[in-house]
Formats: C-alpha cells, structure tokens, sequence
C-alpha cells in the first residue's frame, strides 16, 4: 500500500527537477532578448528625442517581423524532441538543421521586403518628420541582421528539443554583454551615431547566430546528420510551423486591438494600458519557461512512445503553471504601490492602471495554465489545434474589446477582455488535453 504513493513522489520528484533544470534557464534567456532594445535605447536616448522616437519606431517594426516567425523555435522544439525520444540523435539534428535553412530562406525573403519598402513602413506606423530619417536608417542596417536572428530562433529550438536550455542563456547573457559594448563603441567612439547601434546589434546577430551554427554543426558531425539542405525536410519544417504561425498573428492581433482601443479612450489610458501591458509581458516570461520546459519534455516522451509518462508529465506541469501564477499574481498585488511609480508620476494615469493591475494579478492563475498546456500541446506537434482555438479566441475577443468605448468601464475593462481571452484560450486548450488526442506517439506525428 506505501510503494504506489512513494513511486508518486519519485515520479513527481523527477518531473520536477526536468522542470527546473529547462524552465529556470529558458527564463533567464527569455529575459536577457528584450534588455537588448533597452540597452539600445539607453545609449541612442542621449543622441536626442528624435533619434530616440526613429529607433522606437524601427525597433517595433522589427520585433514584430521576428515574433511573427517565433514558430522556428517552437516547432524545431517539438519535432527534435520526439526525435530525441525515440533515441534517433542524428535524425534530431537532421530535423534541426531543415529548422535553421528555412529560418536562413525566410531571412533573406524579409531582407528583401525591407531594404525597398523601409522608408514606407516607418511612413506607415506613424513616424514623425523628423524621427522618420533615423528610424528609415536603422530598420535598413538592421533588417541585415533578421536572418541571424531567425536563425538564433531555429538553433534555440534544435537546442530546446536537445533538453539543452543553458547553452541559449549563456549566448544571450554574452549576446547583450557584446551588444552594450559594440554600440557605446560604435555609436559614441566610432561617431557613427543611430547607424553604430543598428550595425552593433548586426554584428552581434550574426556572432550569436554562428556561436549557435558552431555548436549544431558539432553535434551533426559528432552523430553523422547531413549539413546540406533538405526540400523536403525544410517543406515539412514549413508545414509543421504553419498553424503555429496562424497562432501566433492570432495573439499579434489581440494584442494590437487592446492598444487600440486603449488608444482610443484618451492619453491616460493609452500611458496606464503601456505600463500593464510591458508588465503583462514581464510575467509572460516566467511562464513561458514553464511552457518551455513542457514542449521539450512532452516532445521527448511521446517520441518514446511513452504516453502515460507524457500525461503525468503534462499534469505536473499545469501544477506548477497554477502555482506559479498564484506566486506571480501575490507579487503584483504586494508590490503594486512600488510598480507604478516606477513608470510614472501622473496620479491620473495611477488610478487608471491600478484596478486593471489587480485584473492582471487575478487572471495569473488562469494564465499559468494556458502557458503551459500552449506548451505541452507545442511540444506534441498538436499545431493545428492551436491555430483553431486562437482562432475561436480571437473571435471572442474582438466584440468584446470593441464594445468597450460604448459601454464603457474604460482601462479596466479592456483588461477585463483580456482576462476573457484567456479564459477562453484556457478551456479550449483544457479540453483538448483531457480528450487525449494530442497523445499521439512516435519518431514523427
């Protein structure tokens, strides 16, 4: 009677210390990407406003392009992952290697966009006269760096699958070091002013993206995998990332209807909306390491053909996803007399965003979920029933959202529609884990 509770334990035990060992260093390396725009923009602020407002413009045109194809990584985990598990490490790296040509494919399509239609897109999202010159400048010498960073995306993804989570943190800790140092250098010593940030941020791309090449190619020698490229693996790539694309402009245009709106309800609002929101984002992170940690380790139980593993797995995870998001939301609410006027001094947009921060902090629990059942459903290759339900998600949203301004509740109840969303996104992804069907063994799905 005492042997099943203890096999229990030891199985939870176990789970947890995979859960750890993957989710604790994907967090440092998800926090260490967004320190590279700050840094950037601390040393570009003290060349002038204008300069300042043309970076904030390209930099936002040039997250958005690398989100939109953050499917590199997620899919490249799954697929590799399952390779893992069924014990076949050279068709692992094959699969990675079909991830990192088409993230190369990719980057030189968008290359191509930018270059030409640089100083319209900058037109397009509002630039002023006089910041637009500078922001044309850097999204041109930037652009040249996108297909290193999609790269970066694929190579963390053949990583991930590889249940290597530290090597991605240490380039990305030595990624923002080198970039902090290259454009103090460039930009200040070199004289070259906003154009030394863009080619730093360049150079060190490209430096991340081959210390990335290096590390895969070794593994691909070291268990005999083909370096050249693969049609069909890289249209299979393609056809894996595909509905996780859909996913993700999904949650893009969630995203970009709540400012909106936000935008819309007057300056306040739009300032308190700005301050939840890269809050919101800051969470995200923790979470999603969680969400992480579970596409890797779903990935490699179902390749073993293991599903009950997977299953107990998967339950864990949204253990810890709950917790997790309790722990987050206590924080936000303990700390929300220090949060605020960090970012601002205006009372009025205090009192906008204090009710909508305690929304954020109640919905944790519920977000905690989500991102981990994202995850254990990435991790299974279950695209196309992601797509479906952000899909469904967004159909929900958008009424919801738009009807703000006529029936009023202003910020908060923007955050309101937000928590809604999640909502929704948790008992859609919820269902399809208790049905199963996403236990689906094998090398490949």
């Amino acid at each position: 009677m005492t042997q099943a509770p203890a096999a229990t334990r030891a199985t939870r035990r176990q789970h947890d210390r995979e859960i750890v060992m993957l989710a604790v260093p994907a967090f440092g390396a998800l926090v260490a990407e967004p320190l590279f725009v700050m840094a950037d923009s601390a040393i570009v602020g003290h060349l002038g406003t204008a300069q300042l407002a043309g970076l904030g413009v390209a930099s936002a045109l040039l997250t958005t392009a690398v989100s939109i194809f953050v499917f590199l990584a997620y899919a490249t985990t799954a697929a590799v992952a399952r390779r893992v598990g069924a014990g076949d490490l050279q068709a692992a790296i094959r699969q990675g290697m079909d991830g990192i040509w088409l993230a190369l494919l990719i980057g030189a399509t968008v290359i191509a966009v930018v270059l030409p239609s640089a100083p319209a897109l900058i037109n397009l999202f509002g630039a002023s006269d006089t910041a637009a010159p500078y922001a044309t400048t850097y999204l041109r010498i930037s652009s040249l760096g996108i297909p290193a960073m999609l790269i970066v995306l694929a190579a963390t993804g053949v990583l991930r699958g590889l249940q290597n989570t530290k090597t991605p943190l240490y380039v990305a800790i030595s990624g923002f070091v080198a970039n902090a140092l290259l454009n103090v250098a460039l930009v200040y010593g070199a004289d070259l002013g906003i154009a030394g940030s863009a080619w730093g941020t360049v150079i060190t791309q490209w430096g991340m993206a081959a210390v990335y090449l290096v590390v895969v190619v070794r593994g691909a020698r070291r268990h005999g995998a083909s370096l050249a490229p693969d049609a069909a693996g890289i249209r299979a790539s393609a056809q894996a990332g595909a509905p996780l694309l859909v996913r993700t402009l999904s949650l893009r245009a969630i995203l970009l209807i709540a400012t909106a709106v936000a935008a819309r309800l007057g300056d306040a609002d739009i300032a308190a909306h700005q301050i939840i929101l890269s809050l919101w984002s800051l969470l995200a992170f923790a979470l999603d390491a969680i969400a992480i940690a579970g596409q890797a380790i779903i990935g490699r139980y179902l390749g073993a053909g293991d599903p009950q593993g997977a299953r107990a797995a998967c339950r864990r995870m949204v253990q810890w996803g709950i917790a997790v998001g309790v722990v987050l939301g206590l924080l936000v609410i303990l700390s929300r007399p220090l949060f605020l006027p960090l970012f601002t001094s205006d009372p009025t947009v205090k009192d906008t965003a204090l009710p909508a921060l305690i929304m954020v902090a109640l919905s944790q629990p519920i977000c905690g979920v989500v991102y981990v059942l994202d995850g254990v459903l990435m991790g299974a290759g279950d695209g196309p029933y992601l797509a479906g339900a952000m899909l469904v998600t967004l159909a929900v949203f958008v009424p919801a959202a738009l009807l703000v301004p006529t029936f009023g509740g202003g910020l908060t109840a923007i955050w309101a529609a937000m928590t809604l969303m999640m909502a929704v996104r948790m008992l859609t992804l919820l269902l399809r884990a208790r049905s199963g069907r996403w236990v689906v063994t094998g090398a490949t799905r």
